[in-house]
């Protein structure tokens, strides 16, 4: 069974931006919302040089790294042919306007000792 954790609300998140979520344990996590209010949750690092996502422009469902202007999938965190590889997704959930990550994955997922600067 999933634990939910809350991590801010909805209009927390800039339109077309995204608002750092700090780990203790491993990078951040980066909740981006669109201007459709779709809300999604990623890595903060881009698969090719390990730029912060966070930084990136969002459009559509995409954030284009701020390095390397790489365009990565908000859906599913994967680079746009031709480049290629992915970054960790997380799973998200919306209670009333409040943004929840899954405690087992913020606790587990991508943990590679990398720590989570605020």
């Amino acid at each position: 069974m999933s634990q939910w954790k809350p991590v801010c609300r909805v209009e927390d998140i800039p339109v077309l931006g995204a608002r750092r979520i700090a780990r203790h344990d491993g990078c951040a996590v980066a909740v981006f919302r669109n201007d459709q209010d779709k809300v999604f949750a990623l890595l903060d690092r881009c698969p090719h040089k390990g730029g912060p996502l966070s930084q990136g422009i969002v459009f559509g469902e995409s954030v284009a790294c701020p390095l390397h202007n790489w365009t990565i999938g908000l859906n599913d965190g994967c680079a746009q042919a031709p480049d290629e590889g992915c970054t960790q997704k997380f799973s998200i959930r919306i209670d009333d306007g409040q943004v929840c990550l899954d405690l087992n994955e913020l606790n587990s997922l991508a943990l590679d000792g990398n720590k989570a600067t605020a």
